[in-house]
This record gives structure tokens, sequence and C-alpha cells, in this order.
């Protein structure tokens, strides 16, 4: 029997060349007269953003080169301080997931008055997560992608720290107004970084439709990022821009999909490997994937049909329906990627303090099957190793 709630944020998405023009009229519509963008270093000095400041004009107040790579929280202070020296009243996020990232975190940083630690997601001694509540009305948030990066639709942000730990922090208010999906802006990113942004989506979908509380809304926006990205990624590697621009619709796709079961241990454990490693998460995550599938599949089983069905394994009978672990691990197989985590530099001694660290992140509490301690995390990542 079915029994859900699907509740879904506002979404305004604007595809198309005309889409910088639309930014313009959203600001208006927002109220907003000083935006200010947070990009790369890269895209600061492009073409396509000289573009989008003659069009902008004087609604734009400035510009900050300060997104990092995994969203330092150095690179975060350097964003607050810009939003409130420029008395922004508006923040545009140009570029991949560490670009919205970074322009979220600053807006939570400049409203909230604390340090990020302070404001973060905390594991408490009984094993459950405290997320404080962050009150403080927040800057209007506005995204143009480069990369298909589910982070654009997303409430939650993470940072790291000096000392290279996870800080998580929640906030719809900080979700984004409007995205621009603008050909020339998603013909900028380098193709090694369209495909690892594209493995971490195609990981959320999967571990999102495995999930037991994915409902039939969120499972019909699931299959098709898989769709679109199973027929998409091998061309955008071409630098075909309209086989990028349909990877960023899977992208979102699958971000609004993964609200309600959400991402499960593929992603902690990318987490946890990928900043170690300096690997990016997409990567990570098709490395583990395959495994983490194994050790759910005794309470997925359920699930694979759907899983199977958008990768192009059929819809036959129950009874005779590949293993969704297998279709998947053949599809990655297909892809000219590191599959073992030995390839990207991680050590066998390695594994059990990344199975600590893995232990801490708060997306563990909403993977499929249970993960009791830090032993059944080490089976896997021998496995994946």
């Amino acid at each position: 029997m079915l029994s859900y709630q699907h509740i879904s944020p506002e979404l305004r998405v604007f595809h198309g060349e005309d889409s910088l023009g639309t930014l313009k009229r959203e600001l208006e519509r927002n109220g907003c007269r000083r935006a200010v963008v947070v990009c790369g270093r890269t895209i600061s000095r492009s073409d396509a953003l000289a573009a989008l400041k003659s069009t902008l004009g004087p609604l734009l107040a400035g510009v900050t080169s300060s997104a990092r790579e995994h969203s330092p929280v150095s690179g975060v202070e350097e964003a607050a301080r810009f939003l409130d020296k420029a008395q922004a009243d508006a923040v545009i996020a140009v570029g991949g997931g560490s670009a919205a990232v970074t322009a979220r975190a600053a807006a939570i940083m400049l409203a909230e008055k604390k340090p990020l630690p302070d404001l973060c997601t905390r594991r408490l001694p009984d094993g459950k997560f405290d997320s404080p509540r962050l009150t403080a009305p927040k800057l209007p948030q506005f995204v143009v992608p480069t990369t298909p990066s589910t982070a654009f639709v997303k409430a939650g942000t993470a940072v790291h720290d000096e000392h290279d730990r996870r800080l998580a922090l929640f906030d719809p208010k900080t979700r984004a107004k409007a995205i621009f999906v603008h050909p020339d802006f998603i013909g900028t990113a380098p193709a090694e970084l369209v495909q690892s942004a594209t493995l971490n989506a195609f990981a959320n979908a999967v571990e999102a439709l495995e999930s037991p509380k994915c409902d039939p809304f969120s499972e019909a926006l699931l299959m098709h990022a898989l769709r679109l990205i199973k027929a998409n990624l091998l061309l955008a590697a071409t630098g075909d821009v309209e086989a990028r621009e349909r990877l960023v619709v899977a992208a979102i796709l699958c971000g609004r999909g993964t609200e309600q079961g959400g991402t499960g241990l593929a992603s902690v454990l990318a987490h946890a490997i990928g900043h170690r490693s300096h690997v990016a998460n997409g990567i990570v995550n098709a490395i583990v994937l395959p495994d983490t599938m194994r050790y759910n599949a005794p309470v997925t089983l359920d699930r694979d049909v759907v899983i199977v069905d958008a990768l192009g394994g059929g819809s036959a009978p129950f009874s005779s329906i590949p293993d969704a672990s297998a279709i998947v691990e053949t599809f990655l197989a297909g892809l000219t990627i590191p599959q073992r985590l030995r390839d990207i530099g991680i050590n066998r001694k390695d594994l059990a303090a990344i199975g600590e660290a893995a232990m801490t992140d708060w997306f563990i509490s909403r993977n499929a099957r249970p993960i009791s301690d830090v032993e059944a995390l080490l089976q896997i990542l021998n496995a994946a190793w």
C-alpha cells in the first residue's frame, strides 16, 4: 500500500540563450539591486562572465572569486567579507557545486554572525544528529551552473575547516530562487569536471531510488535523471555542449529527487575519501557504489527493478530482473575512470580512519540498511579497495 508525503520547494529554471536576460528580470522581481557573483578564479576571467556583467549592469555590485574545490572555510570567510563590504542584497553563484556551496555558506555566516563550527550539524554521544536552527534571514541565492551538480537545488551545505573536518549546515532559506542554464557557461568546464560531477549525480540517483522513502514523484525524477546520464555522459566528453546541458538537467532532477529518500552509504564514503585523496567525490562515488549496493541488497531488492529499467535493463518479470549492482558496475566499467580505491592513492592502512570519519557523517543515518558500527564499513571499503 502506498503511503507518503511529497513536498516540493519552489523551483524556477530558465534554460537557453536568453537566460542571462531572465536573470536580470528575476533579480528585479525579487527587489535586488546589489547582487554579488561568487565564483572561482577561472570563471572570473572568462568571456561568459564578462557577458553576464554587461547584461546585469548596475545591478551587479561586484565579483568575488573565493570559491575553491571542496569549499574550504577560508574561501567562505572571504566571500562573506566581500558580501558585507559590498552591501550585497543577493548572491549569484556561478560555477559548479563548490561555488553554490560557498555562496550559501557565506550567506549563512554573514546572517548568523557566528563561526561556521557553531552552526553545523553534530553527532551526539547517543549517535543521533543535532542540526541547529538557523533563523536569521538570508540573502536570496541565484545560480548559473557550469557543471552538472546536484548542489544547485539543495538546502544543505558542507564545507571543510583547516583540520579537514567536514562541517555540514542546513538552512532551507538558502535554496536557490532560480537557476539559469546558459550554453556559454556550460561550455566552460573541463571535461573531467563534467564527468565527475555527473557521476556524483548518477550515484545519488541510484542511492535515492534504492531508498524505502522514495515516493512515485521522486522515482520519476530520478529514473529520468539516470536515462539522461546514460544517454549523454560519453557525448559530453567530446565537448558536445547540448549533451552537457542535458546532464545539467539530469543533475537538477536528481537534486530534487533526492529530497525525499536522500542519498546513502556511497555518498558518505565519498565525503570521507574524496577530501583525503583530493579526488572528486563523483569518482569516489563511482568506485564504491557497486559495493555499497551489494551491502544494501538485503533490504533494497524490491527497488532493483526501477534502477534496471532506467539504465536500459528492461522491465522483465521480477523473478528474472538482472542484479542492479551488476548493471551499474557494467555501466561504470565502460568509462575511463579509476575502478578501485587503490587506483586513487588510498592505502589499505587508511581504511580504518576513513571508516571512523564516515561514522560521523549525518547522511549515514539515511542509508537504506542501518550501519551499526565501523566494522560494516570496513568490509565495504576492503571490497572496494
